[in-house]
């Protein structure tokens, strides 16, 4: 009854009900774990697992009274790709975890998915080919199985909304996910979903574009920024849980690899969104590959991505119903 419950709410039939079935059996476990990218370090991975007290029963990874959170970004750049989607995958499907899509699950599905014209939806050129050429490289000679991870991988869903905390791989919106949710499918996206939500639906595609990739503000043709690389900047990404007003650009841009000017951001520029509250739910994203390791950025978010490609480093939040997060409870593996 649970397990039916969390498929139907991580797949849009969301209600009232449910819901309640499902923070019921939250009550029954000592929390969750949320898991950042991993990008194809398996090892790391069943390192932070055992250090949180995880093992390893008839192949799943499993805890008496925790479970998993996966944020996504399991593919692309590390040397045992196989072995994460492998290993993420048995935890899913045995219940030991759940998890969510992130932006290169996204864009390997796209890769392999054509419009109506009969042109790739991520089309196959050099830089979307090189992002995921480790991957495509270790199934090479193992083609049926990796068609079955792409559909494994259309059964994940955008985010979680599970009451006290909510997860996403790179923003949050209320307004916006509730839109999402009255659109999205009951489970697996269908290729055919996918080709009309991006071909006639730029709305909801858009909205899903900031799950995977937050908040991106592009400057007017007429504004220059240039950062401390002396390059000019149009494109960057903002912490969509800060109001513009009386912030700069420095202050307000967020996970890129870049230090923007301490200039102040004109109110007449500021892109149009509701900034995320500290009195709204917790919520947990990754993706902006943080050099420092997982941060604490408000009260009650927090963002678990350490860059395990450049750091070597691995990290969890152990959440355990606290309402405010605490740097504590972060655990690093690496």
């Amino acid at each position: 009854m649970v397990n039916r419950a969390i498929n139907l709410i991580l797949h849009g039939a969301f209600n009232y009900q449910k819901e309640s079935c499902l923070l019921a059996a939250r009550k029954r476990m000592d929390g969750y774990d949320i898991i950042g990218d991993i990008h194809g370090y398996a090892s790391l991975l069943k390192q932070l697992l055992t250090e949180m007290g995880y093992k390893r029963m008839d192949g799943v990874w499993r805890h008496p009274k925790r479970k998993v959170i996966f944020i996504g970004d399991f593919i692309n750049r590390g040397p045992e790709i196989r072995e994460t989607i492998l290993t993420v995958r048995a935890m899913v499907e045995s219940g030991s975890a759940l998890a969510i899509m992130g932006n290169h699950e996204y864009s390997s599905i796209l890769y392999h998915v054509k419009d109506d014209n009969g042109t790739f939806m991520s089309r196959h050129i050099a830089g979307n080919r090189s992002q995921i050429q480790k991957t495509l490289t270790v199934f090479k000679n193992l083609d049926d199985e990796w068609q079955d991870h792409l559909k494994w991988m259309r059964t994940l869903p955008f985010f979680l909304d599970l009451g006290e905390i909510r997860v996403a791989h790179a923003y949050w919106n209320d307004s916006e996910i509730a839109k999402l949710k009255e659109y999205l499918p009951k489970g697996r996206l269908k290729k055919k979903f996918l080709r009309e939500m991006h071909e006639n639906r730029p709305d909801m595609s858009g909205i899903v574009y900031k799950l995977l990739k937050g908040l991106e503000y592009k400057t007017p043709k007429d504004l220059i920024l240039k950062c401390n690389k002396g390059l000019s900047r149009k494109v960057f990404t903002l912490k969509w849980w800060e109001n513009t007003d009386n912030q700069t650009f420095r202050k307000l841009y967020f996970g890129n690899k870049f230090i923007l000017p301490d200039y102040h951001f004109p109110i007449e520029l500021a892109p149009a969104y509701e900034p995320y509250l500290p009195n709204q739910p917790i919520v947990f994203f990754g993706h902006y590959c943080l050099p420092e390791g997982a941060e604490i950025v408000q009260q009650n978010i927090c963002c678990i991505d350490s860059c395990v490609d450049t750091t070597g480093k691995l990290s969890a939040y152990r959440w355990s119903g606290e309402k405010v997060l605490s740097k504590e409870n972060i655990v690093v593996a690496g």
